[in-house]
């Protein structure tokens, strides 16, 4: 699998670079002139993308891409407000690491976003409301409701099991990599959001809580 390095600090591409050379990955990293041009043509199966770049910014780099493809892209950046993390997966990034990052976690971040690439290459749908990984976002009848990283992830491990009960434990061990500390109140809250957003789309009942056991998506 190849993947284009987008980083403007040389110690650190080169980091990564060995980083990723090591896990078994073809690393390319990317020159800081044309840098759209190379992420179009560099053919990579995933890219990693600093916020913070040069003459530039990795955000509108990413928005003007969505446009054109749609490669897998995690954002790399030292900014740590929600903000940020909510515009980047708004404009279609997949998804969001501060820095400074631990490798191990890295690195499963990205196998575990190229799986949903992989996945995902044909479009999922929940009834009648488009479910877009890319954008992170459920759109339905022009209504489009975004989703941060946390309701993503959430939304999709009932949507891989649509009809069975997810335990809270389950939803807990795959928030566990993320950069926020996610207790088992943040998860109600992550929850309680998620099921509002629903409820914009026309899906007030969509997730069902079983009492000592988990939830439903129906």
């Amino acid at each position: 699998m190849k993947i284009l390095i987008i980083e403007d600090d040389s110690a650190l591409r080169s980091e990564l670079s060995v980083l990723l050379k090591n896990a078994g990955y073809d690393p390319v990293c990317a020159e800081m002139t044309e840098i759209p041009a190379q992420m179009i043509n560099s053919g990579a199966d995933l890219i990693l993308l600093d916020i913070n770049l040069p003459g530039t910014n990795g955000e509108t780099l990413l928005q003007d891409f969505r446009k054109r493809s749609t490669t897998p892209v995690i954002m790399l950046t030292s900014r740590t407000s929600e903000l940020d993390e909510v515009l980047s997966m708004s404009y279609g990034a997949d998804d969001f690491v501060t820095k400074p990052y631990n490798p191990t976690i890295l690195l499963l971040r990205i196998s575990a976003v190229l799986k949903r690439s992989a996945k995902t290459g044909t479009a999922q749908t929940y009834h009648d409301a488009e479910v877009s990984t890319v954008r992170g976002s459920l759109t339905r009848g022009g209504n489009e409701q975004i989703l941060t990283k946390n309701e993503m992830i959430i939304f999709q491990l009932l949507l891989d099991r649509i009809g069975e009960i997810v335990t809270r434990d389950e939803l807990m061990t795959a928030l566990w990599d993320n950069d926020e500390f996610v207790n088992d109140n943040a998860l109600s809250v992550n929850i309680s959001r998620l099921r509002a957003k629903l409820g914009e789309l026309g899906f007030p009942d969509a997730i069902v809580t079983r009492k000592k056991q988990g939830y439903v998506l129906i």
